[in-house]
């Protein structure tokens, strides 16, 4: 498997400084700031990135489970918040609420639940995630 990479740059000091983040194959690059991360600015910040990252990976892994069960999703929509919130060791990811709405011709509301349960516990992102992060999952069908 090939090894993926990212690359970010800082300039100045924490508050008053900005930076870049960019994907190793030029994907994505966009600006980051302490107001876009900790206030409302504009830019990006690492956990709108691990969001991505976990809502593109659970979309997949959903899509697979979905299909390996005999259901080829038309669609699948997902969004995930992540909870960045201080606490007695300073600042971290506390939880993330994935949601997602499935277009899936065919399927019952319980086998559509169990395989989005199954595809949040094992997507290659969440299990990195859910040893420090609580991680919910809201799963609609379309």
């Amino acid at each position: 498997m090939p090894i993926r990479t990212a690359s970010a740059r800082w300039s100045g000091n924490l508050t008053e400084g900005s930076g870049t983040i960019k994907t190793g194959k030029g994907g994505y690059e966009g600006n980051y700031s302490f107001k876009s991360r900790f206030e409302e600015g504009e830019g990006t910040n690492p956990e709108e990135l691990i969001g991505a990252a976990h809502a593109g990976c659970f979309s997949m892994a959903f899509s697979k489970g979905l299909a390996d069960a005999g259901f080829t999703p038309t669609s699948v929509e997902t969004t995930a918040k992540v909870h960045l919130d201080k606490g007695d060791a300073g600042f971290g990811v506390t939880r993330i609420d994935l949601e997602t709405v499935g277009d899936v011709p065919g399927i019952d509301e319980g086998t559509f639940q169990k395989i989005a349960e199954g595809a949040k516990e094992n997507c290659p992102i969440s299990r990195l995630l859910s040893p420090g992060a609580e991680i919910t999952l809201s799963a609609k069908l379309a």
